[in-house]
């Protein structure tokens, strides 16, 4: 077909997204790929049967809309959290970037502004910005650790409508401590997101930001099934919060987003929840493994609850990024000087990017 060629430029775009760039990570058929924090392991042959058959019952129903509320899903998400949690409390999307975009259509906007601390999320900036808010980077600690005196200080300057706060944080792999979250809170006016897409990978002792639920109307817990259940392809993520933060974010959100299918494929999949957490352990070893292997060799891995390792000490990141590509493994450049982040992948993608790191 032929027609008229037009940049970008050329078209009648909001001004506040010209010069933006889509978020995007590469992508590459190399055999190692671990440069997205996906859980490379495939989920469990039993597990997929059931889903595949959730997904053929649903199909037979695929010419009416599906559950406009979710709510056996909703139920299912609330039953993994526990804390008490209810379904009334739940709420779910197609991923956690679609959740955490409804909070911002919710509570963000022309005239708001959303906050974080950097380096973190790089989808934080990107939302905020798509609708239409003012996005403000922060700083961290030189180990990439938040404290409670320069956290509230730094909120109490903005001032934010929505302050994201990545525990454990990527893409450095920070845990946070409750005492963090509890003190920002408290000195905050707008919406706290608690970004929990890792809370799996952290120590099974440490406590999660779902504890501070109770009694704070403007705390939103976020979670996503890509990482921990090896859901990344199925796009579910959800939050908690108290029940009327829940009511106004249906006032955003479009009208059957979530899928027949997508709904029941996660049902499926949370109902054999202890199988697809059962890779948690092995994919912990893998990245503690890294850790003391990055180490040995002349590196800094820094301290990560995730299932990632960031690690210092790359004399030129955009060389050794390379040189892996060409040994065959993917790995992240997140923009952070003299600094790479890797998936912890099975053992012998793990082996794979160890060897051939030794090599470069």
């Amino acid at each position: 077909m032929g027609g008229v060629t037009l940049r970008l430029d050329d078209l009648p775009l909001r001004d506040d997204l010209r010069g933006l760039v889509p978020y995007g990570a590469p992508q590459a058929p190399l055999p190692v790929a671990l440069n997205v924090n996906e859980n490379t392991h495939p989920v469990p042959e039993d597990v997929a049967d059931d889903i595949l058959d959730s997904i053929a019952q649903a199909l037979r129903e695929i010419n009416r809309y599906p559950d406009r509320e979710f709510t056996t899903l909703r139920e299912g998400f609330a039953d993994y959290l526990g804390h008490g949690i209810t379904r009334e409390q739940i709420w779910a999307a197609n991923g956690s970037n679609e959740v955490l975009q409804h909070v911002l259509q919710a509570f963000g906007g022309p005239g708001r502004r959303a906050f974080g601390f950097s380096p973190t999320y790089s989808m934080y900036p990107l939302l905020t910005r798509a609708t239409g808010a003012e996005y403000v980077s922060g700083t961290r600690e030189s180990d990439y650790s938040l404290s409670i005196e320069s956290a509230v200080r730094q909120v109490e300057e903005v001032d934010p409508d929505i302050l994201f706060l990545c525990a454990p944080n990527n893409p450095t792999g920070t845990p946070l401590p409750l005492e963090v979250i509890e003190a920002v809170y408290a000195h905050s006016r707008g919406i706290v997101v608690v970004d929990e897409a890792y809370q799996e990978f952290a120590p099974r002792d440490e406590p999660s930001a779902l504890t501070l639920l109770p009694g704070r109307g403007r705390l939103v817990v976020s979670r996503t099934m890509s990482k921990a259940f090896a859901f990344a392809g199925a796009r579910v993520g959800y939050l908690a919060a108290d029940p009327a933060l829940i009511d106004a974010l249906r006032l955003v959100r479009l009208p059957y987003h979530l899928s027949g299918l997508t709904q029941a494929a996660a049902v499926a999949a949370l109902r054999h929840a202890p199988t697809m957490l059962g890779m948690v352990d092995e994919i912990v070893a893998q990245r503690d493994r890294i850790s003391a292997t990055l180490d040995a060799l002349g590196y800094l891995p820094h301290e990560t609850s995730t299932n990632f390792v960031l690690f210092s000490g790359v004399e030129d990141p955009a060389a050794t990024w390379s040189a892996l590509y060409e040994r065959g493994v993917l790995i992240r450049d997140v923009g952070i000087p003299h600094s790479l982040r890797v998936t912890a992948g099975t053992e012998a993608e793990s082996t794979a990017f160890l060897d051939a790191l030794a090599s470069v």
